[in-house]
């Protein structure tokens, strides 16, 4: 969707008569119902004032096409500025200019395409423009099917018109340069730069026909998107499908394949607890659907996950096309009906309620993938419900299916794939825990290395060793030491003390915690660990989890204030205190789960309370003396 088309002329003549920026406001409302705020008006008006400056330039051809705030389709996210015609060459031609206002920045090493800029009230981590300006138009050619027909040639580039470049600018700094190779950022003086790039890909004009032809272009992804996917998965043993796995997948293709024939919705809930492999057929299903010409993204609200996941599937591959793939949750707010094919929502229990850093926009988000999608796949695990926000549950989204109008399928995966394959730690981890009463009250028959250390040096010391090899082994801790976030890329601060043992939270490296050749000196969270595996794991239990006269129980006041998993308990203890209590033993009970069950092959605890400590070696020394004696 276009919200301005026009030819030159008539954009220099609207931006001289001042009614252009007042044309785009109701344009905008009318068609997308969304209010623009005073303030962004303002800077608007700024941009296109800005962009007439670099427009009026006579070789730039009268009759070219300008575009301004183009939807591209099928997905939320919106081109600032178009420029049409043809090159030197005959060849259909698009320049896209990604506008911002700001005037300053910070870079970051270490982490891929992100700066620091003062934006939306606050100094956030964003994407470099040259980045957003390059996967705008990499989306376009990767789903827009008249682009890859026609070859239309999509140049992309960003315009900082009030940023002053310096010498040694961080804009500029060498991890930048791949992105700026593709998208290249002009800055407040880069007038005559900016008009000769757009001059060079711009030589005839064309009425604006070829703006027609992308915004009517069918979507369709494109070969190259399809083989590089396919290419990612071909081989990589993280990603292997096995039993009930490739018959979940298989149902879902085939519900899938039919909403594409029948038009009509489908929302498929598939319950699993840890390990199932959840995720392992999330990502089959991204490759696998996307052959078959759907537009298909994997959804998820906690970013670990998508970075690790992606970061997997692409390996060596620093620029793809594939990001655009891996989505958060959140992006669905103002969504078009049916713009994706298949949405595969992966650590379904996680999503919120309401979306963006302030939780004040959109409705639900599982209301809105339902929505926003023909087929939508939500891989839940109930039990893994970890913050007062978690509103992911079977009930919720069969509520919502039912208001989208969506037929409704539910499968299970049984079978553990985490934990040597075994079900029974799992059960006997909520036994412990006191979470439910199993069957496995011990480890019998259980090929799982657990131990319960005496000191939280000692599960570092474990977790090293087994760390040397292979990469996969880690500690993790219950959110109850702050977490300093002006300290986030010392080294030598330690978040976590106990004793003369020190440690940091996982510092702000860059790389996922996950994968990181150095997070094993750090220590995780539930934020930077669920919906991830590893072969060894050492957990360390704070004091939010305790063993008193022969129950195990659970106190919210021991968690950190930094944490924001139980934001807004505190008001709902005053208002409704056997509620608050409820609601934060089961958040707690399930955050320790989460973290005891992230091990493969093996989990070493320490445990802050003696006593707890003292009933977890009780537990397991019972059934090792009970294999002696057999």
């Amino acid at each position: 969707m276009l919200v301005y088309s026009g030819i030159k002329t008539d954009f220099l003549q609207s931006v001289e008569d001042g009614t252009l920026a007042e044309e785009v406001r109701q344009t905008i409302f009318e068609k997308m119902g969304r209010r623009t705020p005073e303030s962004e008006y303002r800077a608007f008006q700024n941009s296109l004032t800005s962009m007439y400056i670099v427009m009026n330039d006579s070789h730039i051809p009268s009759n070219s096409g300008v575009a301004i705030e183009y939807n591209i389709p099928q997905t939320a996210k919106r081109v600032d500025f178009i420029v049409s015609g043809y090159d030197g060459e005959k060849h259909p031609s698009v320049v896209i200019i990604e506008l911002k206002q700001w005037d300053k920045l910070t870079a970051i090493d270490g982490v891929d395409a992100l700066v620091e800029t003062f934006t939306g009230g606050a100094l956030r981590r964003v994407v470099h423009p040259s980045y957003q300006a390059w996967s705008y138009a990499q989306l376009i050619k990767d789903y827009n099917s008249t682009v890859q027909d026609m070859e239309i040639q999509i140049r992309p580039c960003a315009y900082l018109h009030n940023y002053v470049r310096k010498e040694n600018d961080p804009i500029d700094e060498s991890w930048y340069s791949e992105y700026l190779e593709e998208a290249p950022a002009f800055t407040k003086h880069d007038n005559n730069k900016l008009r000769e790039y757009i001059k060079k890909s711009i030589v005839t004009g064309d009425d604006k026909e070829i703006l027609y032809y992308v915004e009517n272009g069918k979507i369709r992804p494109s070969k190259s998107l399809q083989n590089s996917i396919a290419k990612m998965l071909k081989g990589n043993s993280e990603f292997i499908m096995i039993d009930e796995q490739k018959v979940v997948y298989e149902d879902v293709l085939r519900l899938s394949g039919l909403c594409q024939k029948d038009g009509r919705k489908r929302t498929i809930i598939c319950q699993g607890g840890p390990g199932t492999g959840k995720t392992v057929i999330a990502v089959n299903l991204l490759a696998e659907l996307t052959q078959r010409n759907q537009l298909v993204q994997y959804v998820s609200k906690n970013s670990a996950p998508r970075q690790v996941y992606l970061q997997k599937l692409k390996g060596s591959f620093k620029k793809s096309s594939v990001d655009n793939m891996f989505k958060g949750s959140g992006q669905f707010c103002d969504a078009p009906e049916n713009m994706a094919g298949t949405l595969l929502v992966d650590e379904a229990h996680r999503l919120n309620e309401k979306s963006g850093m302030f939780h004040n926009q959109g409705e639900n988000q599982i209301k809105e993938i339902i929505h926003a999608s023909l087929c939508s796949v939500f891989f839940i695990d109930e039990d893994q419900r970890v913050t007062m926000d978690d509103i992911g549950s079977v009930d919720q989204i069969k509520r919502w299916a039912r208001e989208e109008d969506s037929e409704i399928y539910e499968m299970e995966l049984v079978s553990q794939f985490r934990c040597n394959g075994s079900n029974g730690y799992l059960a006997w981890v909520d036994n412990i825990l006191q979470i439910r009463e199993t069957a496995n009250f011990d480890l019998e028959d259980i090929d799982f290395d657990i131990r319960i250390c005496d000191t939280p040096g000692e599960v570092r010391d474990i977790i090293f060793e087994k760390n040397r090899t292979t990469n996969r082994a880690r500690i993790l801790a219950g959110y109850c030491w702050n977490w300093n976030k002006q300290q986030a890329k010392n080294t030598s601060y330690h978040d976590i003390k106990i004793g003369d043992f020190e440690m940091s939270w996982n510092l702000d490296g860059g790389e996922p915690f996950a994968v990181s050749d150095t997070s094993v000196n750090e220590i995780g969270c539930i934020h930077t660990s669920q919906g991830l595996e590893f072969d060894y794991v050492g957990v360390i239990i704070g004091e939010d989890i305790r063993y008193v006269d022969g129950k195990v129980i659970t106190d919210f006041t021991k968690r950190a204030q930094t944490d924001q998993s139980l934001r807004g308990i505190k008001k709902l203890n005053k208002e409704n205190p056997e509620e608050a209590r409820e609601r934060a033993d089961q958040i707690i009970r399930n955050t320790y789960r989460t973290l005891l069950t992230r091990g493969m092959k093996g989990c070493y605890i320490y445990c802050v309370d003696p006593e707890l400590e003292r009933y977890l070696k009780e537990r397991i020394n019972a059934y090792n003396s009970k294999k002696v004696n057999t």
